[in-house]
This record gives structure tokens, sequence and C-alpha cells, in this order.
């Protein structure tokens, strides 16, 4: 194919740039020629120019970050770039753009991520004189925070490497939008949200991940007639980078999840920002009192499994309904009390988003207890040890009707690609399970040669990991192998307890240093892990895929255990029945 038909000033030919002796080939990066590279550029380019849906699967080693990006920017349009993790997102942003601006000069991109990735400087102000803090750690924490907001253009708490993922003060100071007061913040015009948001009208790639796109698809949705709904900007064109996670992570945000944690949330917010305006008053203590009271009462008494954690089905909603149908009811009546209080107070421009949260919170606690939608699958989960979370969900088992209208109907363009996306050489199960009926294809064989370039070992005589002995023996493999390879490893678990045990157990045995996720930034801990000689770094599924380390200093991969769906998962369960139901095999169909 010819490109030279959209051939725009100041970006070359995809021939010019991809080809041998071409731009590519002169620049700093170690490179040799690769067709499948070349032919990727080239279809994505075809189907932006002539609004085609494409599909790609690309092996590793392609190349395709430079394949898609650079048609991208040729369409002289704005484009959405998706990736499955944050890791990948910030490689595209701190890598991949900074190396085609050093060979095509500056480029108008933006990285965007969720709201609650961000700062927010009216909840940072209004910390000082309303302290609600527990604890030395918690008031460190604050103090770096503020320090950091004098400096930072971003407000992305990435940046602070000393911030652990799991910090308590974060939540209490992001800029998520349950406590959003909008255009009437007086800190609105610098709020780092809005900056952003002008950042990305002015920008030609937006790049995003899933998580942040369909939970802005999600907002657009529930609120059609809101201008200022959502963060993303409009665009014709959607490129999805490792693609084969849509349909989970879809699911995740056309369903409703509700939690205790919400209800409390929602009392303390009510108290800490009318106290903030001076117009806190008794009845509203009171009717917040009864919510945290009421919810706890209601998510105490749901249905439990085995144990005190985990997920199970919750099929027997009538039932419980006509036993505890009381307690959901009081939780109701105790929503309605605590909007009625708020609905008396005046001039309060605060009280307008607490009220939407109540409104939110009743409907969709309606619907998980209500509703008899034969796509939904409703299901409880409980995590934590001491203090725990109960989680009330509701989850559709088929996406791929919402999917046809509201991505695949709605953008001109998109783009799905991945290393993984055939099955049996074709694309049919994944276009089926995302609703994507018309669609160019295109497979792109990977240019390693595994048989030569790579060595699979696999444990013999190992215990079932179900055993109590797995986590025992599973060190000592880790430990020899790590011994072997100096170091220079990632050992990747399916659940963070596993590799909390690992780790615990590793400390003692191995004088390499070692890494464990949670304890910073991912960015931070894999910059750490490519400077460090002979370093480990422990992770779960955030460093599965979307993370380059080149040369020696990543040389070996350990993976637990394969990390097939968990069959007795109640949306796993409820997808794999709905695939026998209409004939399918569950486990060659939707596990393999």
């Amino acid at each position: 194919m010819s490109d030279s038909s959209t051939h725009l000033p100041g970006f070359p030919s995809l021939h010019a740039f991809f080809a041998p002796g071409g731009i590519l080939a002169q620049s700093q990066m170690p490179y040799e020629f690769r067709k499948g590279q070349l032919e990727m550029a080239q279809a994505v380019e075809r189907a932006i120019e002539e609004s085609r849906h494409l599909i790609v699967e690309a092996g590793t080693g392609t190349g395709k970050t430079l394949a898609y990006l650079l048609p991208a920017l040729r369409s002289g349009g704005r484009v959405i770039v998706s990736t499955g993790t944050k890791n990948l997102q910030e490689q595209l942003f701190y890598k991949d753009i900074p190396f085609l601006e050093s060979l095509l000069g500056p480029l108008r991109v933006t990285y965007m991520k969720g709201r609650a990735n961000y700062l927010c400087r009216h909840k940072l102000y209004a910390l000082r004189s309303q302290p609600i803090l527990n604890g030395l750690e918690e008031i460190s924490q604050y103090q770096a925070i503020a320090e950091w907001e004098k400096t930072t253009e971003t407000g992305d708490r990435v940046e602070i490497d000393s911030l652990p993922e799991s910090s308590a003060v974060w939540p209490k100071l992001d800029a998520r939008s349950e406590a959003c007061l909008g255009q009437k913040c007086p800190d609105y015009e610098r709020c780092f949200i809005t900056e952003m948001r002008r950042k990305a009208a002015e920008s030609d790639i937006i790049i995003v991940n899933h998580h942040l796109f369909f939970a802005d698809m999600a907002i657009k949705q529930q609120a059609r007639t809101a201008p200022d709904a959502g963060v993303l900007p409009d665009s014709t064109v959607v490129i999805f980078d490792e693609a084969h996670e849509l349909e989970d992570v879809a699911s995740s945000y056309f369903g409703i999840s509700l939690s205790n944690l919400r209800f409390e949330d929602l009392a303390r917010a009510v108290e800490v920002t009318l106290r903030q305006k001076d117009a806190l008053k008794v009845e509203v203590v009171q009717a917040g009192q009864m919510i945290r009271e009421r919810a706890r009462m209601f998510f105490g008494s749901l249905p439990r499994g085995s144990g005190n954690e985990g997920r199970i089905p919750f099929l027997d909603r009538e039932e419980f309904l006509e036993m505890q149908g009381d307690l959901y009811l009081a939780v109701m009546n105790a929503l309605h009390r605590l909007e009625s209080e708020l609905e008396r107070l005046r001039g309060v421009d605060e009280a307008a988003p607490l009220k939407k949260r109540i409104a939110d919170l009743r409907e969709q606690l309606k619907f998980v207890m209500e509703a008899s939608d034969r796509n939904t699958v409703f299901w409880i989960e409980r995590r934590g040890g001491k203090h725990v979370t109960v989680y009330l969900q509701a989850t559709p088992i088929d996406v791929s009707a919402l999917l046809g209208e509201l991505l695949f109907e709605y953008y001109g363009t998109v783009v799905l690609t991945s290393a993984t996306l055939t099955v049996q050489g074709g694309f049919s199960h994944i276009r089926r399970r995302l609703g994507m009926s018309e669609a160019r294809e295109l497979v792109v064989p990977s240019h390693f040669n595994y048989g030569r370039q790579a060595l699979l070992y696999l444990p013999p005589n190992m215990p079932d990991p179900r055993e109590p002995d797995f986590q025992v023996e599973a060190t000592a493999r880790i430990r020899r192998v790590l011994e072997i390879t100096q170091g220079r490893a990632f050992c990747l678990f399916t659940s963070y307890q596993q590799m909390r045990e690992v780790y615990e157990r590793l400390l003692g045995e191995v004088g390499f240093p070692l890494l464990l996720q949670g304890t910073a930034p991912r960015k931070a801990l894999i910059e750490e892990f490519r400077t460090t000689p002979h370093a480990v770094l422990l992770g779960t599924s955030s460093f599965w895929q979307g993370v380059d380390v080149q040369g020696d200093a990543l040389s070996c991969v350990i993976i637990d255990r394969l990390p097939f769906a968990v069959p007795s998962d109640p949306v796993v369960q409820a997808r794999m029945r709905a695939i026998e139901e209409n004939g399918g095999k569950p486990f060659f169909d939707f596990q393999v």
C-alpha cells in the first residue's frame, strides 16, 4: 500500500520511517527492519483513512507501539490510545513518545489517568484547618504531599516516590468525582483535572488506560445530558493496546459495586464538608450516624461463603429480602433522611455533589437488590482480615451488545491489538465476545526465535498449589533459579498473599536486592529494578504485561501458577453457564 496520500507536514511517510535505511534505522535505538511492523503501520493508517475497524495480533518483538503511534500522528485528528496497564501507559508517555520526539520534533501528547490518581487542591487546603489524620505516618505523608503540591505541574501521585500504594492519606486528598464541586470550586482554575482536560483538548494523541476509558464511557452513558461528564474529549479514533483485557475491564465498569465503605465514606464526607462551611447541624450528624449503623447491619447480614473472605454468588436475593428486608429498607430510609436534611441547607454549594452521591447509592442499591436482569450476575465479596469490607456486586454476563453500541458504532475507527488475540488462528472468539461485527484482520508473527532464544523450565514433582506445603516448595525452587540467574528476575504471582509470603521467606535466604510491589509506585520500582544490579522484583497482575526492561537486567521471569480464571468465581460461573446454555463448551470456549 502506498502511504503518500496523507503525507502531513512534519511527519514522514511510513516507508521513509520504517524501511531499511530509513529514519528509524538511523536512530540511536538498536534496530533491525521488521516487515511486520511496517505492515501493521500501513494497516492502521488505512483503517483510520477509511473509517474502518481493525484487529491486529502482533507477536512479541513486532514494535507495535511505533506501528500505531506514527499513523495516529499522521492522521491529523485526535486519537485516543488506551493501554491495559498503567505500566504500558507510562512506557508510552515517558519512553516511546520522547523517542519519537527525538526523531520528529515536539508532539502534542497528553497522558491521562483516573481522577483518583490526582491531588485535589481544595481538599488539601481544607484539611489544614480540619485535620482527620490518624497517627504519625499519616501526618508525615500529608506533609510530604503538601510540600510536593507547591512544585508539581501535574498533581499525579506517581511523582511522589516515597508514597506507598496503600497510603491511607491519599484517598482523603484525591480528586475523584463524588466530592467534586466542578466550576463552583474556588480552586477550579488551578485544578489538576481542569488543566489535564485543557491539555487533552489541545492534543493530537491522548494516552489513557482501559480502566479510565471505560469508566469515562460509563459516566457519559449515565449522564448523557451533562456536558461536563467524564474527562476524555471527543475523538473518532481509539486504539486499544493489550486489547485481550477489554471484556473484563468493560464488565466491571458497566456493572455496579457497593460496599459498606461507600456508606461510611458518604457519612464522613458529609460531616467533613459541612464542618468546613460551618453548616454542620446536629440533625445531619444524626442522619449520617444512622447511615453508618444501618449499612453496617445490612452488609453484615449478607450471605457468607465457607470462609470469611472470597466471592460467592448472591442467588437467593428474594429469600434474603423476605428474611432481612427490614434491614434493606432501613438503609434506604436512612439515605432518604440524610438527603432531606441536606435539602434543608441553604447557600451551601457543596451539598449538591453530596446529594448526587446519595441518589446514586440509592439507585444502585435498589438495582442490586431488586433487579431481575438475565444478563446480570449478582454476587458478594468479602475482603480484608480483621476489618472486613463487604462488596455487593452486579456484573453483566455478556457485554457484546453494550460494546457494539457504545464503542464500535460510536467511533469511526477502533483498532484492537495485542500479542494474544487469536484462538485457533482466528479472531472469531474475541469479536463475538466484544460485539465487533465488521473489522479488517491482520496477524503479524513474532520476530523472536523462541526455540533458540528462550528456555522454559517446569519444575517436576511440585505439590498441588492448594496444598499447604506448596509455598515452601515454590520458594525453594525460586531461590535455586535466582541463584542460577544471579537475580535479574521478575517473580510474578496470582495473589498478593502468595507474593508477600514468598517475599518474607526469600528475605533471609537470598543476597539479591528484593523489590516488592506496593512499597513504592510501579514506575519507581521498575526504574529501581533497571538500575540495580542483580535485582529481583516480586509483583502481581500489574507487572504481568506492559513492562519493558531491555538488556540483561531482566533475564528470567518466574510465574507461580498459570492465571486461569477461578472456576468458582461467580462471574466466571455465570459466563460458563451462559456458554453451556447456548450449546458451547465452557472450558474450551472461555477458560482456555
